[in-house]
């Protein structure tokens, strides 16, 4: 039988270290010609030495070894950033990290679902870098929810923990056309769990929406076509720790259920969307295939698709100096759907 499935085409790698070139538009997709510097460069390279194998250990690790983890990645240093304080604290009945001071509801509001593979907890230089500096970059305070995290509480306890702190900084006085939604790669995954949520119980959406390099299908280890065909490429995430992720995660649930497998939701009457990630990860796919659906649903579909950057960059800006742009291009699209509300 003839193979008529269209074969996927990814984007050659730009090669470039200091000329910028113009980026390229297919099928309302952005592809970034960003160029990478050598430094930059090293770095993936060593992330894919020692990152990838020490993400895929820890995804066989047994749930006293990950709770161990969980306790060694919280109690990282915590970020200082200026004009920006952080704190643990509990709004509602949720738990989480506070970003400035969030009794000022005349603010716009962050609300960031931190990733780490539904079973690590926000890392402090990553999640509550990456949130505190979007905070201040578009005059927000924010709330990073703390949900619970597997193996112990699988779905869908880290999703009614999202959705018990969108309701609970709506309780605190935000109003939803104030609140900026994002999510990296398992909380991308929950973004969208979350809005599923919202509108299926008819609340207030928010202003827009940031998934970052967000996972999008559980129920196929070896699908969408990014996932072989970057499994060497990619240098952060190694493939066959999703078999061990999707088990941790979704129990006895069906994987193909859209609240887990998103990419599969009805996308209709969604808010605006701003959709990142990177040629060089096997997710990519997810991304570029959810940011299609939504535009095909009619909603307003931004997607940025960076290149030779690992899974989920602007959290790493810090390391990367090209991620800051990205960071920049997330303020400026939660800054312009905002304006006017």
């Amino acid at each position: 039988m003839t193979n008529t499935t269209p074969k996927t085409t990814y984007p050659i790698m730009i090669d470039a270290i200091t000329t910028p070139l113009e980026d390229s538009s297919i099928d309302g997709i952005t592809y970034r010609n960003v160029p990478i510097s050598f430094r930059s460069r090293m770095i993936v390279a060593l992330m894919r030495l020692i990152a990838k194998p020490m993400l895929a250990r820890m995804s066989r690790a047994t749930p006293d070894k990950l709770g161990k983890i969980q306790l060694r990645v919280a109690s990282l240093v915590w970020p200082d950033i200026e004009d920006m304080p952080i704190r643990y604290d509990i709004v509602g009945n949720v738990p989480g990290h506070v970003f400035g001071d969030i009794s000022q509801t005349s603010k716009p509001l962050v609300l960031w679902l931190h990733g780490g593979a539904f079973f690590l907890p926000a890392a402090p230089n990553a999640h509550l870098s990456m949130a505190a500096r979007l905070c201040k970059a578009i005059g927000a305070v924010g709330f990073m929810p703390d949900y619970r995290l597997a193996p112990l509480n699988p779905f869908p306890r880290g999703l009614n923990d999202c959705e018990a702190a969108y309701q609970a900084v709506l309780n605190a006085g935000f109003a939803p056309s104030r609140i900026v939604l994002g999510g990296d790669s398992a909380g991308g995954n929950l973004l969208f769990g979350l809005l599923q949520r919202l509108r299926n119980n008819s609340l207030p959406m928010p202003a827009c929406a940031i998934p970052v390099s967000p996972a999008t299908e559980l129920g196929r280890i070896h699908g969408p076509s990014s996932r072989h065909q970057l499994v060497k490429r990619d240098p952060l995430l190694p493939l066959a720790a999703l078999v061990n992720v999707t088990a941790m995660y979704c129990g006895e649930h069906d994987s193909a259920d859209p609240e887990i497998s998103p990419l599969y939701m009805d996308c209709q009457d969604l808010p605006p969307m701003f959709f990142l990630c990177s040629s060089n990860e096997i997710l990519m796919d997810e991304s570029v295939l959810l940011a299609r659906r939504c535009q095909a649903a009619g909603v307003d579909t931004t997607c940025h698709v960076w290149p030779v950057l690992p899974h989920a960059f602007p959290l790493f800006a810090d390391v990367f100096p090209e991620a800051r742009q990205a960071c920049e291009d997330i303020a400026a699209f939660a800054r312009q759907h905002l304006a006017g509300q």
